[in-house]
């Protein structure tokens, strides 16, 4: 590709607008376009580098006896109706429908701008798979999804607009889908390593949803600009997702002896922030007091230390409820006697059942609520002032400085980017429309799915926050735009023989022929990224030789053709 026929070129600057290494580099480099927030072109570099990215893809989940299909952006509302009512409940659902009154003239429907295909591929492969020697099976698209993220932000790391692949598999019963589940793991791990970010992205444990009471499973990389907190347990190497880390609070000591307890007047002090403030005591005397409702109805009260957040999941899981939700101020009212931000452990009605997390464990002269409107109650203790609890539990959502409950060992936290995710889902989708298959004995019996996700726009922008120096991208050669960077320095016929030469054997080169300055061709070639940088010049020429540098090292080597034609093959 000759760079002055390139599309679009590079700018001078970084824009102003994007925070991210990666958003920066990309447009400045000219990979990519923004439009408007969380929607951005592809450009012919970009394009190059994603198309590598997802033929790498592509040929893991064909190694894994996936078919790749390509589904509609639009389906019918009534499908995601079926699906537990996922069309009112999926926060970040797109609707499409005619923009004005000539086109709902013509057709005046309202379809679902799919944000994930479940709904569509389920109906599909009940129409075509129905016999139990169909199974197993599994289908693949590399398709745009959309998505209405309330803050669009680092670029293409995480867009309204974004391409995806997702795979489903089919099976006849659990331990099928558990199979191909291991499968799918291994052949993500291929595709991060051949992409370059195998040895920091991380199979982590998340959460399972509505979709099974196991663990799903994210791939991790481990990146500054990831909106996830990833914590590791040193000693094993498992990862978990923060939503679903086990926690143990570091213990808070003091020496201090047992006092009175104390009811103190704090109209209007509710906050924890506030509330150390006013008491002035560290924020671990403080107590975090929430009431809740569970599906049947039933309230309980859920405590933590001031310095934690509950943990939902973690609450449902321990009441053994399906869900809970925090439960209105009248309802709060009525329940303890107070309002909310005034909700304690102290003086509960035996009727309410209370669950405290570990974090409250071994304190002594600490706050809680007074369960009495504008009051708080301190020096609190345990055995003088309530009875202990048989048994604490780990309601919190973890922080850094925590401990692996199994171990006591403090866990290694950092933040994630997810490129990847894999989810069994069990039932969920074919009992919603019903696919069943026949068995050997003519019984019908229920399928069991399994989702899998990569998104390869966003693992584009990963790589470049990644694999990135001050002066711009550099890229992994598997999915370089191209792998040879050529620049002449006032010698366009000579360099002209070589670029020939180079494209006869196949080797993808950019060759520099504009009449700019070396500095500004040098300075485009580090922000691009290509792996080799070829230069021919007057200096070189007379060495008979090229001036070869590869984009991640310093030295600069002296090679001729031949020389550098066997290094790049």
């Amino acid at each position: 590709m000759l760079q002055s026929k390139l599309f679009p070129g590079s700018l001078k600057e970084n824009p102003k607008d994007e925070k991210s290494v990666s958003a920066k580099y990309l447009i400045r480099a000219g990979f990519v376009d923004k439009v408007m927030a969380g929607v951005y072109t592809i450009l012919p570099l970009g394009w190059r580098v994603l198309d590598k990215i997802e033929d790498i893809i592509r040929e893991e989940m064909n190694a894994i006896d996936g078919q790749q299909v390509f589904m509609p952006a639009l389906s019918p509302q009534e499908n995601w109706r079926k699906t537990a009512d996922r069309l009112n409940k999926i926060d970040v659902l797109f609707e499409a429908r005619g923009a004005n009154d000539e086109s709902r003239r013509r057709n005046d429907a309202t379809y679902v701008l799919n944000c994930t295909h479940e709904d569509v591929v389920t109906p599909l492969a009940k129409k075509m798979r129905f016999s139990y020697k169909d199974f197993p099976f599994a289908l693949y698209q590399i398709q745009t999804k959309f998505r209405n993220e309330a803050r669009p932000k680092s670029g293409i790391l995480r867009g309204r607009e974004f391409r995806m692949k997702d795979l489903y598999s089919f099976h006849r019963s659990e331990a099928g889908l558990k199979k191909f589940y291991e499968k799918s793991k291994v052949a993500y791990t291929n595709v991060f390593n051949r992409l370059g970010i195998g040895e920091e992205t991380f199979i982590t444990l998340a959460s399972g949803g509505d979709f099974t009471k196991d663990f799903s499973h994210e791939f991790q990389t481990e990146c500054e600009a990831g909106e996830d907190l990833v914590f590791k347990v040193k000693s094993t190497g498992v990862c978990y997702n923060r939503e679903v880390t086990p926690s143990q609070a570091p213990e808070f000591k003091s020496e201090e002896e047992i006092k009175k307890m104390e009811l103190i007047e704090g109209k209007g002090i509710i906050g924890v922030k506030d509330l150390v403030d006013f008491l002035k005591i560290e924020i671990e005397r403080t107590t975090k007091t929430l009431v809740y409702k569970n599906e049947k109805g039933e309230f309980l009260l859920a405590a933590v230390r001031g310095d934690y957040e509950i943990n939902e999941e973690k609450l449902c899981k321990v009441v053994r409820a399906e869900r809970v939700e925090l439960a209105r101020a009248e309802e709060v009212k009525k329940l303890v006697g107070a309002e909310i931000g005034y909700i304690g452990i102290v003086n509960v009605p035996e009727k309410v059942k209370v669950i405290m997390d570990d974090s409250l464990k071994g304190r002594i002269n600490f706050e809680a609520g007074a369960n009495k409107t504008n009051y708080h109650v301190v020096n609190v203790n345990f055995g003088q002032d309530l009875e202990s609890p048989k048994e604490f539990f780990d309601i919190k959502i973890a922080k850094d400085g925590d401990l692996f409950p199994a171990t006591g060992e403090k866990y290694e936290v950092f933040k994630g980017a997810e490129v990847g995710n894999i989810f069994p889902l069990n039932t969920k989708f074919s009992e919603a429309f019903d696919y069943r298959f026949t068995d050997k004995d003519g019984s019908k019996k229920i399928v069991y799915m399994g989702s899998y996700g990569i998104g390869s726009t966003r693992a584009m922008g990963v790589i470049v926050e990644k694999l990135h120096d001050e002066r711009g991208i550099i890229w992994p050669e598997a999915i370089a735009p191209f792998k040879v960077h050529l620049i002449s320095i006032g010698k366009n016929e000579e360099a002209s023989k070589l670029y020939e030469k180079l494209q006869a054997e196949k080797i993808e080169i950019l060759f520099d022929d504009r009449d700019i300055s070396p500095g500004i061709k040098f300075a485009e070639a580090d922000l691009i990224g290509c792996p080799y940088r070829a230069v021919i010049s007057a200096k070189t020429l007379e060495k008979g030789k090229l001036e070869v540098k590869k984009r991640n090292e310093k030295e600069v080597e002296f090679l001729t053709e031949e020389e550098l034609l066997k290094r790049i093959k």
